[in-house]
């Protein structure tokens, strides 16, 4: 059976380094800004996490787009 997928929402993640704990295991936050448009490149995405990240007082450990999708019968 055929299946159309259609982007529904995005979401773009931000993981920093906030330092280490008391084991000296580093321990990390998450940022998320949601409304991405699904359409969006993911160069300039990943271009405005660095710019995000920039104005953190944290470092930037990994930037994550997270996608959602409708999936329906063709």
């Amino acid at each position: 059976m055929p299946v159309d997928v259609i982007p529904a929402t995005s979401r773009l993640q931000l993981r920093l380094n906030t330092g280490l704990d008391e084991n000296l295991n580093p321990v990390f936050r998450t940022r998320s800004f949601s409304n991405v448009k699904p359409g969006a490149d993911n160069e300039e995405l990943f271009e405005l996490a660095q710019e995000i990240g920039s104005l953190q007082v944290h470092t930037i450990d990994s930037v994550r787009r997270l996608d959602e999708v409708e999936l329906e019968e063709a």
